[in-house]
Order: structure tokens, then C-alpha cells, then sequence
């Protein structure tokens, strides 16, 4: 067994084939800042009295599985994968000038798509099957990649022998965002971009085991309900998002970041796009400094809007053929 640093332990995913069943091998290694991913169990106590004050004679395993999360800055080909597992279902169209737009929308499932999860380090190289993503984050702050966190649930590991290798990947930082909002999602082209110094993005999948007797690990891990939630940081010159609060008026918000330093063909651009059709406004809060610029931030909730019959769209443009 070997002794070192976190910088030589790496982290994969791949979709699975068959659901539960690891896969042989990652589709892609990701670059991440920091990464954690370990097995768990649950035990039950023998609290069977032999005539001793001590409390318990012994234990046994119940339940088996593993927890982990990964975060770093956002590829334009590995979060694809992530976001097909973040919201179940997709569609490819392409190439159009050397370009596929891979778009991203909720299945009606409680069994959105799996993955398989790789861990690799100088000890023991380990596969982590029916992983399901817990929760994930987006984050763009000034001066700073733009970067995610995703949480996923999985069965415990079973032992691989791994190869770990890394595809070039193209990541987008703070200036080549742009943030809309509309009173409808069909008016967000149109619309004109809204200054702002940060936003987060937060969704929450409500994952639930399915246990079973005979088994120590989960028959599978399902999906709930989604959520999405977010929060916006700006400089306060204007009462639109106060306004809209008190209101209680919905609107489509987009977030969208092109990587224009990168060029795709002729003229297309790496390109991540978040669509929420319906969004209200919560915890308006203005900072007041002396020194300082006076900033207001406001936090939101998605809503499934029954007239576009979605809550949430993804789209991401790439060379990536298909996932």
C-alpha cells in the first residue's frame, strides 16, 4: 500500500447498459478540484443481555452502499453526461457546422439514467454501480471557473483494475455568461440581458433506496420528486426582482454561458443553456456599505409550468456525437 496525495487519485463516469450492472470501463475521466467517494453500511446492534453491564456482545452489516460527490470546473463534453443523469431523458441533433446540440429535459420516470462510477488511485482502482445523482450545482462567481458539485448515491464498490486516461475538454469562465429573464420562455431569445455578479443553481433529485430483503445492497436507487432552486447576486440600480416578489409575478429565467474563445467549425461555440419555464422570486436582500457598491441578491424556485408543459431545458453544444 502506498502513501500520497489526492492529485493522483481519479475519478470516472459511464452510462450503464444495463441498469445496476457496472460498466467495464469510464466513457470519461473528469478534471475535478476535489473528489470523495466511499462505501457505507448500516449495522444492528446484539443487545442481548449475558449478565455483564456492558451494553452489547457484538454487531452485523444490514445494509451496504456508497455516497460521494465530485466537484470542478464544467467540460464541455463530461457535463453532458451529467446532465442526462441529472434529468433523465435526451435528444441529439447535428452536426451542424461540426456541432451536435445535445438538449436535456425530465423524464416521467422514477428511474432516470444510471451511471457507473470509477475511482482510481495508487492503492485500488474500485466501480461503483446504479450510481443516481443525489443533487447538483452550478456556480459562476467574478474571476473564477465556472464550476459545479454534483452528490450521487450508488451501491457499494466492487474492485476493477482501471487506466485512467483524460479527454481535452473545453470550460467556460464568467465572462462569457449571460442571464434573461421573460414573461415567457418563448420571449427569452429576445430578451436583454440582465447584470448580474453571481448566480447559483441548485438541483435537488429526492433520491429513495429500494431495499429488499436478501440483499445488502439497494435493488436500485430511484428518483423522487426534482427541485430547482437558485440565487442571484447584482448590483442594486433597479426594483425588478423586488417588484416581481411582491407581485408574486412568475418568470422564464435563462442562464446561459458560449465559450467564444473556441470555435467549432466555422462559427459555432462551446454552449451551455438552462431554460426554467416558471420561476418566483423569494428573500430579497439589499447590502448596504459605507465603502462598497450597495448589492442585492434574490433567491428563486422553478415551477412546472402547465402551459409549456416543462419546468426545466438543457442544452449543450459540443462535438460530442452522442451520449
Amino acid at each position: 500500500m502506498s502513501k500520497f496525495i489526492g492529485a493522483l487519485a481519479n475519478i470516472g463516469v459511464a452510462k450503464e447498459t444495463v441498469r445496476g450492472t457496472a460498466e467495464t470501463a469510464a466513457t470519461f475521466y473528469i478534471p475535478n478540484t476535489s473528489f470523495s467517494v466511499d462505501d457505507k453500511i448500516e449495522q444492528v446492534l446484539d443487545e442481548n443481555t449475558l449478565g455483564v453491564i456492558e451494553d452489547s456482545v457484538g454487531a452485523n452489516i444490514t445494509h451496504k452502499m456508497a455516497e460521494g460527490e465530485i466537484e470542478g470546473k464544467i467540460g464541455d463534453k463530461s457535463l453532458g453526461l451529467i446532465l442526462y443523469a441529472l434529468f433523465g431523458a435526451k435528444a441529439v441533433s447535428g452536426p451542424t457546422d461540426s456541432a451536435y446540440t445535445h438538449t436535456f429535459t425530465v423524464a416521467q420516470s422514477a428511474q432516470h439514467q444510471s451511471l457507473t462510477v470509477f475511482q482510481d488511485d495508487p492503492n485500488q482502482d474500485y466501480k461503483y454501480a446504479n450510481a443516481m445523482i443525489k443533487s447538483f450545482e452550478l456556480m459562476c462567481d467574478l474571476g473564477k471557473f465556472v464550476t459545479y458539485k454534483v452528490a450521487f448515491q450508488s451501491k457499494a464498490g466492487s474492485t476493477g483494475t482501471l487506466t485512467p486516461s483524460y479527454a481535452a475538454e473545453n470550460t467556460f469562465l464568467p465572462q462569457y455568461g449571460a442571464f434573461k429573464t421573460a414573461t415567457t420562455a418563448a420571449g427569452l431569445d429576445a430578451a436583454s440581458a440582465f447584470v448580474i455578479r453571481s448566480f447559483k443553481l441548485s438541483v435537488n433529485k429526492n433520491l429513495q433506496e429500494d431495499n429488499a430483503i436478501g440483499n445488502l445492497n439497494p435493488v436500485d436507487i430511484l428518483n423522487t420528486q426534482i427541485a430547482i432552486e437558485g440565487e442571484l447576486e447584482f448590483v442594486f440600480n433597479d426594483e425588478t426582482f423586488k417588484t416581481q416578489m411582491l407581485a408574486d409575478t412568475a418568470q422564464a429565467l435563462r442562464i446561459k454561458l458560449t465559450n467564444t474563445d473556441v470555435t467549432i467549425g466555422s462559427a459555432a461555440h462551446p454552449d451551455l443553456q438552462i431554460d426554467l419555464n416558471a420561476v418566483k422570486y423569494s428573500e430579497f436582500t439589499r447590502k448596504y456599505s459605507n465603502k462598497d457598491i450597495t448589492t442585492a441578491s434574490v433567491k428563486f424556485k422553478a415551477f412546472y409550468k402547465l402551459a409549456d408543459a416543462k419546468m426545466v431545458t438543457a442544452t449543450l453544444i459540443n462535438t460530442q456525437t452522442s451520449y
